[in-house]
């Protein structure tokens, strides 16, 4: 059945570089954090990209999906738990492959998570956790009551649990405890990132989301789900040091993902990608997407590190105008010098994350059945849809990053 599915890429390559212009991306964001300015064109250019059965849906809401490829970024404005969405520490998980670190989300918040109860006297008592593992008889019970009380409200920025849940549990399997007053619990993962199994959870909505031909859905998983696939494929998106500050590289995060690009990326990038792949396994693809940026780490920092000692220090940084802000930034010579070192790294990711991106969609809409888009329209937008983008905007205009920052 998939490969009739696969014999529909019988379209010509689209000359991306030519049309990508006509668009919002013509236009800079005064505040570029793959910085906005990547991570616009990326949404852009695996539009068009995308066979014509797609195409004639996300052609005509190109804008929308171009000019939303930054909500996730202005979201970190506004909510804690959003900030782990772009990034995972892989160097936290020891050394690849990586083996302890559980690919499934429901397994990895399992490990990393604690359960607390409050007793009647006031007290509070660890009852499950890293340090207090669960009996072995009752792992199946567990995982299941985990599921329905823990995870749902992980992506509500709450950590309150439902006592008497946990004392229906306690009940059920025979544990002698009084009953709860009141029950919390602390995440560890989160700490470090949770970017591949947040890509797991995307490719699941957008895929029900076209199962249901659900046009304003499917645009902003769509426009949201892009991004965080481009921030897959940032090398220092996957490591601790995501700034340079255990190196005494402060900055080095802006300048590979922002000020490179928006230097080069218009005269020097190609942005032919070919067609978008239909994935059998999204699951270990988005990991390995992580894996294959957390290997050029090393490159990105050591090429950066040689070239300033090895560069004149006045010519560093230098006076200069990015997206019509003055200020001081990498010198021109100093960043053609570092994308030189790298031989094209910026380039090649920036290709693949057009490709993977379209890729992504793609097999969502696939795997939905390859519903008919071609007679979706996208209903204005609701009062409630409208007021959460006005506080988006107040939260991001305040400019109060909540979670760990990185320059851009």
């Amino acid at each position: 059945m998939r490969t009739q599915q696969l014999k529909l890429f019988a379209w010509p390559v689209i000359a991306l570089a030519t049309v990508f212009l006509t668009g919002s991306v013509a236009s800079p964001d005064p505040n570029p954090a793959w910085g906005f300015f990547a991570h616009k064109r990326i949404n852009r250019l695996a539009v068009l990209t995308l066979p014509p059965e797609m195409m004639v849906f996300f052609k005509k809401n190109i804008d929308y999906i171009t000019d939303h490829a930054v909500d996730p970024d202005m979201r970190r404005y506004a909510t804690k738990m959003e900030g782990a969405r772009h990034y995972i520490d892989l160097d936290n998980y020891g050394k690849p492959p990586f083996e302890e670190l559980p690919r499934q989300w429901l397994d990895a918040l399992l490990k990393f998570t604690d359960i607390y109860m409050v007793k009647p006297s006031g007290d509070t008592v660890l009852v499950f956790g890293t340090r207090k593992p669960v009996p072995e008889f009752m792992t199946k019970d567990y995982k299941r009551w985990f599921a329905s009380n823990v995870m749902p409200s992980f992506y509500q920025d709450s950590e309150l649990l439902p006592a008497d849940s946990l004392q229906a549990f306690f009940v059920a399997n025979n544990i002698d405890r009084e009953a709860p007053v009141s029950a919390f619990y602390k995440e560890h993962l989160s700490e470090h990132g949770i970017l591949p199994w947040n890509l797991q959870r995307y490719q699941r909505n957008l895929t029900e989301a076209f199962r249901k031909r659900d046009a304003r859905r499917i645009l902003r998983l769509s426009a949201d789900f892009g991004h965080y696939i481009g921030d897959a494929h940032v090398p220092l998106h996957t490591c601790s040091n995501y700034n340079g500050q255990k190196t005494n590289q402060h900055g080095i995060h802006g300048f590979w993902e922002s000020r490179i690009p928006e230097l080069f990326a218009d005269e020097n990038y190609d942005y032919f990608v070919g067609k978008p792949e239909y994935i059998p396994n999204t699951d270990d693809w988005f990991w390995q997407t992580a894996f294959d940026s957390n290997k050029l780490v090393d490159s990105v920092l050591n090429l950066e590190k040689g070239l300033r000692n090895s560069f004149p220090a006045d010519r560093q940084m230098c006076p200069d105008t990015r997206l019509g802000r003055v200020g001081v930034y990498q010198c021109r010579e100093f960043a053609k010098a570092y994308q030189d070192a790298m031989d094209g790294m910026v380039e090649r990711r920036m290709r693949a994350a057009i490709h993977d991106v379209s890729s992504a969609w793609y097999t969502a809409w696939v795997d939905a059945g390859q519903p008919d888009l071609s007679n979706m329209t996208t209903n204005p937008l609701s009062p409630e849809e409208l007021e959460e983008q006005k506080l988006l905007q107040q939260a991001y205009q305040q400019g109060k990053i909540l979670g760990r920052e990185e320059e851009h």
